[in-house]
C-alpha cells in the first residue's frame, strides 16, 4: 500500500495492526460488501491520524476497503463523529436542538467559547480544545449536555464547564478519564 499525502503534505497510512483489524472486520460481510467496515475504518484511522480524518486519511480508507474515495468522504462528512479538520485534544461536542437550547445550551456554548477565547470548530493555541456544536445526542432529559469523548456530560453549568477544562488543563482528565465527577 502506498501512503497518500495529506493536505499539509504528510502521508497517511494505516498501522500494520490498524490494517489487520480493517482487513479481519471486512471478513465478517459477504464478498463485495467490504464497504459495511466502513464506520470502524473511519474510526481507527481518525485516531491514528491524530483525532482527525484528512484527505489522505479517507484515501487511505477508500483503497484498504476497495471502494471508490467518495464513498468514503460522503460517510465521513455526514456524521458529526467524524472530525474533517485537525481538533485539539479535547473535543468539547455540545448538543444545541430544541431541547438543549430550551434548557441553556447556547448560553453554555458560548460561555465555554469565551471561556477558551475560540469559536465554532476551533483549537485553543494550546492545542487542548475544541468546540464543537452537534445534532441531538439522545440526552434530552439531562440538558443542556455536551460529550467528550464516549463519556456525556449533563446538567451544565458555567461552574461545571469552568471545573472540567481546569481538570483537563490540570491533567487530572485524561482518554480514560474524561468523565466529570
Amino acid at each position: 500500500m502506498h501512503a497518500a499525502p495529506t493536505q499539509n503534505g504528510t502521508p497517511f497510512q494505516y498501522s500494520e495492526a490498524a490494517r489487520a483489524e480493517v482487513l479481519g472486520l471486512m471478513k465478517n460481510y459477504p464478498e463485495g460488501r467490504g464497504k459495511s467496515a466502513i464506520l470502524r475504518a473511519l474510526h481507527i484511522a481518525q485516531e491514528e491520524n491524530h483525532g482527525w480524518l484528512s484527505v489522505a486519511a479517507m484515501d487511505e480508507v477508500a483503497a484498504t476497503l476497495g471502494i471508490t474515495p467518495i464513498e468514503v468522504y460522503e460517510v465521513a462528512s455526514f456524521y458529526s463523529m467524524f472530525n474533517l479538520q485537525p481538533v485539539g485534544k479535547y473535543v468539547l461536542e455540545f448538543c444545541h436542538t430544541g431541547p438543549c437550547a430550551i434548557e441553556g445550551a447556547e448560553r453554555i456554548i458560548e460561555y465555554t467559547k469565551l471561556k477558551l477565547g475560540i469559536g465554532k470548530n476551533q483549537i485553543t493555541p494550546d492545542g487542548m480544545f475544541t468546540i464543537k456544536q452537534v445534532e441531538c445526542l439522545g440526552a434530552c432529559g439531562y440538558a443542556p449536555m455536551m460529550q467528550v469523548g464516549e463519556f456525556y456530560h449533563e446538567h451544565l453549568t458555567e461552574n461545571k464547564i469552568d471545573q472540567f477544562i481546569e481538570d483537563c488543563r490540570a491533567g487530572k482528565i485524561d482518554k480514560g478519564t474524561w468523565k466529570m465527577h
